[in-house]
């Protein structure tokens, strides 16, 4: 009895920090964007929030295991694209500037809330 109450428990912390998780990795990835815009580094954003290819790909399979809504997705989604566009910048160089990426980064979030918001009222209405 006692084994499954703990083994309960733990599925529900899991399943609440597998939810919260892509939330708080996309705050982190967007004030670190922003930091970086005005030539603030963190290094502890990085440590924090800093994501790879497996983990991205960790977090859509475990989000459909766990048959999340689309909505839960979305900053998974943002955390993908903010990312690509971050190595691409890395990489290659974008000639927006400082300016240009600041607006770019707080679009991409804003359009990743209406949709947050969107999908979540809308479309999955649990």
């Amino acid at each position: 009895m006692e084994e499954n109450l703990r083994s309960k428990t733990l599925y529900k912390i899991e399943l609440l920090a597998i939810k919260f998780i892509p939330m708080l990795i996309a705050s982190i990835d967007f004030t670190s964007s922003v930091l970086s815009c005005f030539d603030i580094a963190l290094p502890i954003l990085s440590y924090l929030g800093g994501v790879s290819v497996l983990t991205i790909a960790f977090l859509y399979i475990t989000s459909y295991v766990f048959k999340f809504c689309s909505w839960h997705r979305m900053f998974i989604h943002y955390i993908l694209v903010s990312d690509i566009i971050s190595y691409i910048d890395y990489v290659y160089g974008i000639p927006i500037g400082y300016k240009g990426m600041l607006v770019f980064q707080f679009i991409l979030m804003g359009a990743t809330l209406f949709l947050v918001i969107y999908l979540k009222f809308k479309v999955c209405k649990r």
